[in-house]
């Protein structure tokens, strides 16, 4: 096991506390902020000599990220890739990193089969490749456009990648086509 204590200079330590808004755990009314980082210091000072010492004062977040990940060692490549499927009637995700419209896929809450099936996996059968020929395209591009852009989004240091499909109500289209390229994923083995 390693131990890293990081550090930084008081005035970026400040500097940091003020951009995130965060209220430092020592803070209080009869202390200032520069006075809780000398008491956070001086009640580790014995802990600092237990490993490796880093000042991250000029360091921006990503770097430091990068840098610790290198440090303990961890795959680069283990980046998490979700696929969430949303009704644009309802709002796009707030957690989503890439965001695709499917609405223009035909709808199957105006055929009456799939409107009656009422399950949205059963409806979805009506958007696909068989019935829906568009359909496998839509799947294809997307599939591609996220495989080759998620080396980009790991060497950016994510640990997760949210990939938004939305059509009207989030029922059908969206859930088919999710479904879809997870399971196009997962048989792939997409590697960053």
């Amino acid at each position: 096991m390693r131990f890293l204590y990081l550090d930084a200079k008081t005035d970026t330590l400040v500097k940091r506390f003020s951009e995130t808004r965060r209220r430092h755990p020592f803070s209080s009314d009869e202390r200032t902020l520069t006075e809780a980082i000398d008491h956070e210091r001086a009640l580790l000072a014995e802990t600092r000599e237990l490993g490796f010492a880093f000042d991250t004062s000029d360091l921006s977040a990503a770097a430091l990220r990068g840098w610790i990940k290198d440090f303990i060692a961890v795959d680069p490549s283990r980046l998490t890739l979700l696929f969430e499927s949303f009704g644009f009637k309802h709002g796009v995700p707030l957690d989503a990193d890439l965001v695709f419209d499917v609405r223009c896929l035909p709808n199957p809450h105006y055929e009456p089969a799939a409107r009656a099936a009422r399950r949205p996996r059963r409806a979805g059968g009506h958007v696909s490749s068989r019935r829906c020929p568009k359909s496998s395209a839509c799947t294809r591009d997307i599939y591609h456009f996220v495989a080759s852009w998620l080396p980009d989004y790991a060497r950016d240091n994510r640990n997760y990648l949210t990939v938004a499909i939305g059509c009207t109500g989030g029922r059908h289209r969206s859930v088919y086509l999710v479904e879809r390229l997870a399971k196009d994923v997962r048989a792939r083995a997409i590697r960053c």
